[in-house]
């Protein structure tokens, strides 16, 4: 793909709907005792195989573009599969059944594409293994491919030295099927996802500072499920209206939980004009973000905000080649585990294009003001990293082109669409 300088942004956009929640939903829908509903189900790779998987499990799930019914079967209702389970890249996938299949009745291999076999799994397979689960590494590099023997499990309290909700909900999910209580305490707290709605399928579950506590329960049961826009896709198009002059977008049906909305926090730090309409709080809060055009500043991301936009660094580090003054991101060493080392990344793609970017341990510091130009980018086959650099690309002057454009298709299938259009 190939994009030039744009003249301003103008219209309304409706985000596909959130990946960690559509993920969520059809795996709590599964082991739920009768239907689930799921209304604005993201119908991005990543979710796909998560159908995938609990289809080959024996749920069965009927999916017709938008509204996905899966039909549960209860907690002790899935069954052996007959072959390998595919997480394609999908680490949410991965991580979180894993928490699952620990505590079934039969033994099951786990794998993924490239990229999900170079991930870290030992962050699950440690407080897993603690729990009684018998999962190993087939290649004994602490990556998928896994293979699981279901084991009755005990509750254990984990002091996870990550602050990440993959771990956290494959921990809690692990504690479904526990003889006890189950604590998860992090250094800061991680979206909360799972505990909002594992709650609202009956859970017993509950939260004390930055500990999440399960209790196992007899069953759980269908709901209906409402999926919000997802903010880290929003995240583009937020920072394509503040950054590109003459242009005013909203953003439609949003969810701004608050363990997920750090972005617009860093935005209001940054000088950033968005205005949120429509706001609703129940369940999952959304709201419309209204974007204008606005001339920013540079600011510090560390600390406990950093687990509240952590898949919304890369475009962050993007507008901040257009912020006046030095932006520096620190603490965010998860960044090197995702779909790309992101750091290593971003630090190269930024320098081509004639960013002033260094890389740091844990992050990376910019300082703003210097004009991009284009740049053939290397996308990595990472979604986040191929949209950050579709929307400096209309802010480059000359032509960037893209390689591996294709990868958002992982969370936003329809995304350089929605970017014409709002460019007419």
């Amino acid at each position: 793909m190939k994009f030039t300088k744009s003249n301003g942004l103008h219209g309304e956009v409706t985000i596909p709907g959130d990946k960690s929640i559509s993920h969520r939903s059809v795996m709590f829908g599964s082991i739920a005792k009768g239907d689930t509903e799921i209304t604005n189900f993201l119908q991005g790779a990543d979710c796909l195989s998560t159908i995938s998987c609990f289809r080959a499990m024996g749920i069965e799930i009927e999916n017709d573009g938008n509204r996905v019914l899966v039909h549960g079967k209860g907690l002790h209702g899935l069954s052996k599969p007959e072959n390998v389970l595919d997480c394609g890249n999908s680490g949410t996938t991965t991580r979180l059944i894993s928490g699952i299949l620990s505590a079934q009745n039969f033994d099951v291999t786990l794998t993924g594409d490239a990229s999900i076999q170079k991930r870290p799994m030992k962050r699950i397979m440690d407080p897993l293994s603690l729990m009684g689960a018998d999962i190993r590494s087939i290649h004994g590099n602490g990556c998928a491919p896994l293979a699981i023997s279901g084991r009755p499990l005990h509750g254990i309290h984990y002091q996870s030295p990550v602050a990440s909700a993959q771990v956290k909900s494959a921990i809690l999910l692990a504690g479904l099927y526990a003889d006890g209580e189950t604590r998860v305490t992090e250094p800061y707290v991680s979206r909360n996802h799972s505990e909002l709605m594992l709650s609202h399928f009956g859970a017993d579950v509950h939260t004390e500072d930055t500990t999440a506590v399960i209790r196992p329960v007899k069953e759980l049961y269908g709901q209906k499920i409402e999926v919000p826009g997802d903010i880290s896709s929003a995240a583009f198009f937020l920072s394509a209206g503040l950054l590109i002059p003459n242009s005013e977008i909203l953003i439609k049906n949003v969810g701004t939980n608050p363990t997920r909305d750090g972005i617009l926090r860093v935005c209001k730090e940054m000088g950033a004009d968005i205005t949120l309409l429509n706001e609703k709080t129940s369940g999952e809060p959304t709201a419309d973000l209204l974007v204008r055009s606005s001339n920013l500043h540079g600011t510090v991301i560390g600390g406990a905000v950093i687990p509240t936009l952590i898949d919304e660094l890369p475009m962050i580090a993007g507008m901040a080649c257009f912020a006046e003054g030095e932006t520096i991101i620190k603490d965010a060493s998860e960044l090197k585990v995702k779909e790309s080392n992101r750091i290593a990344v971003m630090v190269e793609n930024l320098s081509a294009m004639g960013a002033d970017v260094e890389e740091t341990e844990d992050g990376m510091i910019i300082r703003g003001g210097k004009p991009l130009h284009g740049a053939v980018i290397d996308s990595h086959l990472d979604h986040r990293i191929a949209m950050t650099f579709a929307i400096l690309g209309c802010m480059a002057e000359g032509e960037t082109e893209i390689l591996g454009a294709e990868c958002v298709n992982i969370s936003y299938p329809g995304f350089y669409d929605d970017l014409k259009r709002l460019s007419k």
